[in-house]
């Protein structure tokens, strides 16, 4: 090796596990305690390095890499509160399965709670968010290391063991005396512990629940299966086309789930919310109770379907799953501990067509929802929704979309996208922090042309995700400004009164032109129809630097053309 490295055995070993395990990419924010680890990492042939200053950013930015690359990505900070700004990016990366490594310089312990400078209780700081807590020893200086080495790499490997095979976020504790930027220009640990460690990732079909489902399937008239937030071309085409053929086989995706087929209802809400204005509403919800559930991927964004089928459930619930299975309807599901493509694929030639009207009916209504939505869309004023919809129509069909939480998912979920365009959102905490980041991350692992899409509240909450040096010149913002937390008119409240606009809604007059100038991005704004049909043609095309496209929409009204929609 010719460039300088740490001469310190923990940072050497950390690096060097990192390496052997396959995390290609690791995001450091600066400070001094992680000197080591940055002079190594930084100096590694086989990992790429980036650096972000605000943690909080570094932590989503590590995210979206991970959520592209489906393998772990290390954050490296130094030590104090620099952890904790990683917690919200840790959260997310728990509940949406992402492979984020933490890995925190600390002080020795005989520093902690003694009035030293940025020094925190570290060791795991975390650890409800995390499946494992490696907390690193100190290396002996002036003496044998030998077992100190050991317990090292065993924790490292357990670390491992979980991100990998659980593809979930790990913290890995690792305290550095001083003198902290000793160097040398060859690595001096030899890694035993790892060299006899395989790590395969567990995806077993139990031939009991196999059986179960198979016969719950053949039997059921109404099947109803759901999609999550899913990673795309993970499906097969045959076993697409086997569920958009069966007649008692009804298919509501997310916009998440990166699955497309005419025959699948993209949105959910279109077909339940009418469903609740009506007076017999309970007869049309008994037709759409199912005898079967089946679901799959990551977080459900509809409220109204998790309300539905906690109200109607089915007979049977199954989750297909490699780790987990959540009671999100209020019955328990029967967990299959495998993918799903690998479970159709497993038990498809057992699965019989019975007569059903089930999909006919419901596809039908699906239809007409659909065609009101399109007139109503014509109809209306510029707004939020008319705005989606304009954005949507003039996406081109090879784009990467990212999306923001709140209004911004909920939109998307009520409208249809072309099949070839690729869609995320940080649903599993569905916090509105870091989701530019996140899109920024994710940006730099595409290969296809970035699009984001923000509320202004998200955007400006994460602003400090435009400190970047790594943004691609194909990456585009587009934020839809209505000058506060629209989302929340749409909720029971007084909206009239100051504390509501206030505090809930946290009305502001703030603008990204400023941002957009900082960072050296280029910024358009529109605040009519004419003017985004415009900027539109413009902002999808090629472009040497990247882009926000600002778009000022009325903030009395958007709510109310919402609830129309739903009532229409």
């Amino acid at each position: 090796m010719n460039k300088v490295i740490s001469s310190i055995p923990l940072a050497q070993t950390i690096v060097e596990a990192c390496a052997y395990f396959g995390v290609h990419h690791v995001v450091i924010s600066p400070g001094s305690r992680n000197a080591p680890l940055t002079l190594s990492f930084s100096n590694h042939p086989a990992i790429k390095t980036y650096s972000i200053v605000d943690e909080r950013a570094a932590g989503f930015f590590a995210l979206g890499i991970a959520q592209q690359t489906q393998q772990p990505v290390a954050v490296v900070c130094t030590s104090g509160s620099a952890l904790l700004n990683y917690y919200p990016a840790v959260a997310e990366a728990f509940y949406s399965d992402i492979p984020l490594m933490v890995i925190s310089a600390d002080r020795p312990k005989h520093l902690i709670d003694i009035g030293d400078g940025q020094t925190i209780r570290q060791e795991k700081a975390i650890h409800p968010h995390v499946t494992y807590s490696a907390c690193l020893k100190e290396d002996v200086r002036n003496g044998d290391n030998t077992s100190v080495q050991k317990y090292n790499e065993i924790e490292l490997s357990k670390a491992f063991q979980q991100c990998l095979k659980r593809q979930s976020p790990v913290h890995i504790n690792a305290p550095f005396d001083e003198p902290l930027y000793q160097q040398t220009d060859q690595v001096d640990i030899d890694l035993k512990v790892f060299k006899q460690l395989e790590i395969t990732i567990p995806s077993e079909i139990n031939p009991d629940l196999a059986n179960s489902f198979v016969k719950d399937w053949n039997a059921a008239k109404r099947k109803l299966i759901i999609i999550g937030t899913h990673f795309p071309n993970s499906i097969g085409e045959e076993i697409i086309e086997l569920w958009a053929n069966d007649p008692s086989v009804l298919v509501f995706k997310e916009t998440t789930s990166n699955v497309a087929h005419p025959n699948f209802v993209d949105s959910i809400d279109g077909i339940v919310a009418p469903i609740e204005k009506k007076e017999d509403a309970d007869v049309y919800f008994k037709k759409l109770q199912p005898e079967v559930l089946i679901s799959f991927g990551g977080m459900i964004v509809s409220k109204k379907v998790k309300a539905f089928l906690r109200k109607y459930p089915p007979k049977a619930h199954y989750h297909i799953h490699p780790q987990k299975a959540y009671a999100t309807f209020f019955i328990k599901p029967i967990h299959l501990r495998t993918n799903v493509n690998s479970f159709f694929v497993h038990i498809q030639k057992r699965l019989k067509e019975v007569k059903s009207d089930y999909f006919e009916y419901w596809n039908q209504i699906n239809q007409s929802q659909n065609r009101k939505r399109d007139n109503y869309l014509k109809n209306i004023p510029f707004s939020d929704f008319s705005c989606f919809a304009s954005i949507l129509k003039h996406l081109p069909e090879n784009e990467h979309l990212q999306l923001a939480n709140s209004s911004t998912i909920r939109y998307a979920n009520l409208m249809s996208l072309p099949a070839e365009v690729e869609v995320f959102c940080n649903r599993g905490t569905s916090g509105i922090d870091g989701s530019t980041s996140t899109a920024i991350g994710a940006s730099i692992i595409q290969k296809r042309p970035t699009t984001f899409i923000s509320g202004d509240l998200s955007f400006f909450y994460d602003s400090n995700g435009l400190w970047n040096n790594y943004v691609p010149e194909n990456f585009k913002i587009i934020i839809l400004n209505n000058s506060g937390g629209g989302i929340f008119r749409i909720l029971p409240g007084e909206k009239h009164k100051t504390y509501y606009q206030t505090y809930f809604e946290t009305t502001h007059q703030h603008n990204a032109s400023y941002l957009a100038e900082m960072f050296n991005w280029e910024y358009r704004s529109a605040k009519t129809q004419s003017e985004l049909n415009k900027e539109l043609n413009h902002f999808f095309n090629l472009q040497k630097q990247p882009k926000i496209l600002e778009i000022f929409t009325p903030r009395e009204i958007n709510d109310q053309i919402l609830l129309d929609y739903f009532k229409q």
